[in-house]
C-alpha cells in the first residue's frame, strides 16, 4: 500500500500544479454548508437529467433526494464525506464519498463510494472532475481503502466515458429509481493497488 500512497501523492502534486494557476481548492462540508450543497445538487441535476426524464418522476425524486432534511441528514452521517470545490471564493462543485455501511450496494470495508460528483455547467470542460477524482484518490488512498467504486447511468455516454478514460471498469449494474421510473445503472471501479502499475 505504501508504493500506491507514493504514486497517488505524485498524481496529486502533479495536480496541483497543473490547477494551481486556477485557484482551485477543497473544503470538507459541515450543515453550514447546507444551502451550497442543496444549489449545487439541484441546478447540476436538472440541467444533466430533466430532459431525459418523466416530469412527475423527476419532480418526486428532485423532493426527495435533495431535500433539506434528506441532505442535512447526510452531511450529519459520519460515513458520508461531502466536499466543496471553490474556484476562488465561489463554489462550482462538490463530491460525496460513502464508507462502510453508508455504501449502497458493496459492503466492502475496503471500498469507498463515490455516490456524487457534480460540477456547476458553466465550469464543465476545464478538467474540475480531474482535480476532483486526483482528491477523490488520495482520500481514498489515505484511508487505506483498495478500490472506489460508483453506479452510473448506462445512457450518461460522457460520464462513462470520463470514468474509463481514468481507468474505472465495469464489474457490475443495479436499478436506479427516479420516481416510479426504473433505470439501470453501471457499477464501474477502479482499483487503487494496481493504479501504479
Amino acid at each position: 500500500m505504501r508504493g500506491v500512497k507514493q504514486y497517488v501523492l505524485l498524481l496529486f502534486l502533479f495536480s496541483w500544479i497543473l490547477y494551481k494557476g486556477m485557484n482551485l481548492h477543497l473544503a470538507k462540508c459541515t450543515n453550514t454548508d447546507l444551502d451550497k450543497v442543496i444549489s449545487i445538487s439541484r441546478k447540476t441535476f436538472i440541467e444533466a437529467f430533466e430532459k431525459h426524464n418523466n416530469p412527475d418522476d423527476f419532480k418526486a425524486y428532485m423532493e426527495k433526494a435533495f431535500s433539506r432534511k434528506q441532505l442535512l441528514n447526510e452531511l450529519a452521517d459520519l460515513q458520508m464525506h461531502f466536499y466543496l470545490v471553490y474556484l476562488e471564493d465561489e463554489p462550482i462543485g462538490y463530491f460525496k464519498l460513502n464508507e462502510n455501511e453508508a455504501q449502497r450496494d458493496v459492503k466492502d470495508k475496503d471500498s469507498i463510494e463515490l455516490e456524487r460528483i457534480y460540477v456547476k455547467s458553466t465550469f464543465q470542460g476545464n478538467k474540475i472532475g480531474h482535480f476532483m477524482l486526483d482528491h477523490i484518490k488520495r482520500i481514498a488512498t489515505n484511508k487505506n481503502k483498495s478500490y472506489i467504486w460508483l453506479g452510473v447511468w448506462k445512457k450518461n455516454n460522457k460520464a462513462i466515458r470520463f470514468y474509463e478514460k481514468n481507468g474505472f471498469i465495469r464489474f457490475g449494474e443495479h436499478p436506479y429509481y427516479i420516481g416510479n421510473d426504473k433505470q439501470m445503472d453501471w457499477l464501474m471501479k477502479l482499483n487503487l493497488i494496481t493504479l501504479e502499475k
